[in-house]
């Protein structure tokens, strides 16, 4: 049972991209524009939508869900930007204090945390109360195709690592 708890919250963080998310509970961008949201963002809520075959019903209780979850994202990610802004404040004009920024990163990684956690319940209700069993086999595809290239980049991150450059002496 657990097992396929942990499937299903992968598929479904792998599927749903975690940026669409966040710009989501961020509000529209410049031009109006949720942000990752416009053209060219090949995997967004409307990439889901046309790879799962998703109904206007579907949709809409996705919508649903999403706005439910709404405030809670929002929060999160006002408190993850003010906490970038002290960092960048912390570090302005060449400043370093190591404990500062250290305090920081710390309280970024929460809220970071937070925002997965977030992600993912929204990911499971979704996964458990709008997809069929058709578009839920079709997300296990989705993700082991994902996890696939992020495999292959891993391996071309390692190769490329792992050889020094050639010299040209």
């Amino acid at each position: 049972m657990k097992t396929k708890l942990m499937v299903v919250a992968t598929v479904m963080a792998l599927l749903l991209c975690g940026a669409t998310m966040v710009a989501y509970a961020q509000g529209p961008g410049p031009q109006g524009k949720a942000f990752l949201g416009g053209p060219g963002h090949g995997h967004g809520f409307g990439f889901m939508a046309r790879e799962l075959n998703l109904t206007d019903a579907q949709k809409a209780q996705i919508k649903t869900i999403m706005q439910s979850n709404r405030a809670s994202m929002k929060a999160v990610a006002t408190q993850m930007a003010q906490n970038r802004a002290a960092l960048l404040a912390a570090t302005a004009n060449g400043a370093y204090d190591p404990a500062k920024i250290q305090a920081l990163a710390g309280q970024q990684a929460q809220l970071e945390a937070m925002m997965i956690v977030n992600r993912e319940s929204v990911k499971h209700q979704i996964y458990t109360q709008v997809l069929t069993s058709d578009q839920q086999a079709k997300a296990e595809q989705l993700r082991t195709q994902e996890i696939n290239r992020i495999n292959e980049r891993i391996q071309r991150m390692t190769n490329t690592t792992a050889a020094p450059p050639a010299s040209n002496e």
